[in-house]
C-alpha cells in the first residue's frame, strides 16, 4: 500500500503521485504574527511535520515551504496600539512561534520566507492577472481580483460565486466578491509599512503572498498545499482562483487540518479563547505531552480542547516513555536501536496520515515489550523496544531523544529513581527476615503513589501509572 491523502478539491481520499518521481514539493500556510502563537495555532505545524517526515521516510526528497505573514492591517493595529514599530511586533511574535515550534520538535522547513521580502514577486504575478484581464486598478490605486472573470470560482470549497458575500466597499471594487490584490497606502498608516508598485505605493493583500511565495520556491506547479479548515475558504479558494488565472497549475492536492476548539469555538486571539504552550507548561502539561495530544487525533479531525484529555495524553505518553526507558536501564539503550515499524503501523500512516491507528499499534508493542521484560525474555523486549522507538521517532516522539529532556523533570524523576529504590531495599529486607506485613504495607503504599512493583525472575521492577 502506498500513501493515499484527502484531496479537499475532490472531497476524496486519492493516491499520492507527485508531479515529479522521487520529489516533492509542499507549502504550508504559515502564521500571521500579530500576537504569539496558541497551542490551536501549532497544530497545522505538528500535522505537517508528521507528513514531513512521513514523506522523508516513503523515500522522497521534500521541499517544505512554511511562510511568515509579517505586514497586515492586525499588525499595524497593533504597533498603533502599543506605540511600537510594526514590524518589531511582527519580528518578536515570529522569535515566539519559531521557539514553540521548536519545543514541540517540529523540524524546520527547507524555507520559511516572509511576506516583506517578496514583495517584487507580487507585484509581478498581480501584473500578469491585470494583463489577462482578471484583476483591475482603481483611481485610488487599489488592485483587485475580479471573481466573474473566473468560472472555476468555488471549486475548492464547493461554493457558489452567487452564495458568496464579502465586505463591501462602495466605490471601491465592482462587486462585494472580489479581493484584494493590492491595497494603495492611506494616510496615517506608517510610512514604511507602504512599497512602490506600479499602482502607486501600498502593500500586498493576503492572498497574493502565498500564491507567489509558493511560485518563488515551488514553481509554478507543485505537489501538496496546505493549512487549517478555517482558511480554505476565502484565502486557499482566492489563492487557487489568482493563481489558476494567472496560468499557473499550481498544487495538485490540498490537504486541511481540522481545528483546535476551546468549549467548542475555534481558538481566536480576538475571541480570548486561546492557550500558549507556556501556560499549559505552568499546569503540568510538557511539551512532550502536548506534541503527543496534538498527534494522536486525526489530523483532520475538529478537537475540543479539554485538560481532561490532555492529561490522558499525558499518561498514555509517559506509559510509552516509562517502557523505553525501562527497557533502556534493563538492556542498554543500543539494544533498543534500529527497530523497524511494524507492519501495521505502515499501513495506518499511509491510510491518510491514521495517527490514532498507528498510535494504538505503538502501545500494543509497548505492553508486549513489558511482558517480555516481566517474563525476562531480553530479545522479544528488545525487538518490542526498538520497535516503539523506531514508530514513535516517526510521529516525532522518540523518548530518547535529548530534545524531551528537561532538566527539571530529569532531577524531580532522579530523585523519585532514588525513593523508590530505596524503598524497594526496604522491602527485600523485610522479606528477607520473613515480615511479610511491612513488606506489603511497603508495596501498597507504592501503589497509592502510582507505582506498581511487579516481581519478576531478575527481581522486582516498578512502573508508573
Amino acid at each position: 500500500m502506498s500513501l493515499r491523502l484527502y484531496d479537499t478539491g475532490t472531497r476524496s481520499v486519492l493516491d499520492f503521485q507527485p508531479r515529479k518521481p522521487g520529489e516533492v514539493g509542499v507549502y504550508l500556510c504559515g502564521l500571521t504574527v500579530q500576537g504569539p502563537p496558541h497551542i490551536g495555532h501549532l497544530r497545522s505545524g505538528v500535522s505537517y511535520d508528521v507528513l514531513i517526515r512521513w514523506l522523508r521516510r516513503s523515500g522522497y526528497n521534500v521541499t517544505y515551504v512554511r511562510n511568515i505573514t509579517d505586514i497586515d492591517d492586525k499588525i499595524l493595529v497593533r504597533g498603533e496600539e502599543q506605540g511600537r514599530p510594526w514590524w518589531s511586533i511582527a519580528y518578536a511574535n515570529e522569535c515566539v512561534l519559531a521557539d514553540a515550534y521548536a519545543a514541540l520538535g517540529a523540524e524546520p522547513p527547507t524555507y520559511e520566507p516572509r511576506a516583506t521580502g517578496h514583495i517584487t514577486q507580487m507585484t509581478d504575478l498581480i501584473s500578469e492577472l491585470i494583463e489577462r484581464g482578471h484583476a483591475y486598478v482603481t483611481g485610488a490605486g487599489d488592485v483587485w481580483f475580479d471573481v466573474s472573470s473566473w468560472p472555476d470560482y468555488g471549486e475548492l470549497s464547493h461554493r457558489r460565486p452567487e452564495d458568496m458575500l464579502s465586505s463591501a466597499e462602495p466605490g471601491a471594487k465592482r462587486d462585494s466578491r472580489d479581493f484584494g490584490l493590492w491595497k494603495a497606502h492611506k494616510p496615517g498608516e506608517p510610512a514604511d509599512a507602504a512599497w512602490t508598485s506600479p499602482w502607486g505605493p501600498g502593500r500586498p493583500g493576503w492572498h497574493i503572498e502565498c500564491s507567489a511565495m509558493a511560485r518563488r520556491y515551488l514553481g509554478d506547479a507543485f505537489d501538496i498545499h496546505g493549512g487549517g479548515t478555517d482558511i480554505m475558504f476565502p484565502h486557499h479558494e482566492n489563492e487557487l482562483a489568482q493563481s489558476s488565472a494567472a496560468g499557473l497549475p499550481f498544487a495538485k492536492y490540498w490537504v486541511h487540518n481540522g481545528m483546535l476548539n476551546l468549549a467548542g469555538t475555534k481558538m481566536s486571539k480576538s475571541l480570548g479563547n486561546t492557550l500558549s504552550i507556556g501556560a499549559l507548561g505552568e499546569k503540568g502539561f510538557g511539551t512532550a505531552a502536548i506534541r503527543y495530544y496534538l498527534t494522536g487525533v486525526h489530523y483532520r479531525s475538529a478537537v475540543d480542547f479539554s485538560e481532561d484529555a490532555l492529561g490522558e495524553a499525558r499518561s498514555a505518553w509517559e506509559r510509552l516513555s516509562n517502557f523505553v526507558h525501562r527497557a533502556a536501564d534493563a538492556l542498554g539503550a543500543e539494544a533498543t536501536i534500529g527497530g523497524s515499524l511494524a507492519p501495521e503501523f505502515t499501513a495506518a500512516m499511509d491510510d491518510d496520515l491514521n495517527t490514532p491507528a498507528a498510535v494504538a499499534v505503538i502501545h500494543d508493542s509497548a505492553r508486549e515489550g513489558n511482558a517480555a521484560l516481566d517474563a525476562g525474555d531480553d530479545a522479544a523486549a528488545a525487538r518490542h523496544a526498538a520497535a516503539v522507538r523506531a514508530m514513535l521517532d516517526q510521529l516525532g516522539l522518540d523518548p530518547l531523544d535529548p530534545h524531551w529532556d528537561d532538566p527539571g523533570d530529569a532531577k524531580l524523576t532522579g530523585a523519585v529513581d532514588a525513593l523508590v529504590k530505596l524503598a524497594l531495599e526496604q522491602r527485600a529486607e523485610a522479606r528477607a527476615r520473613k515480615d511479610y506485613a511491612a513488606a506489603d504495607r511497603i508495596r501498597d503504599e507504592l501503589s497509592g503513589a502510582g507505582i506498581t512493583v511487579k516481581d519478576t525472575p531478575r527481581g522486582p521492577v516498578w512502573t508508573v501509572n
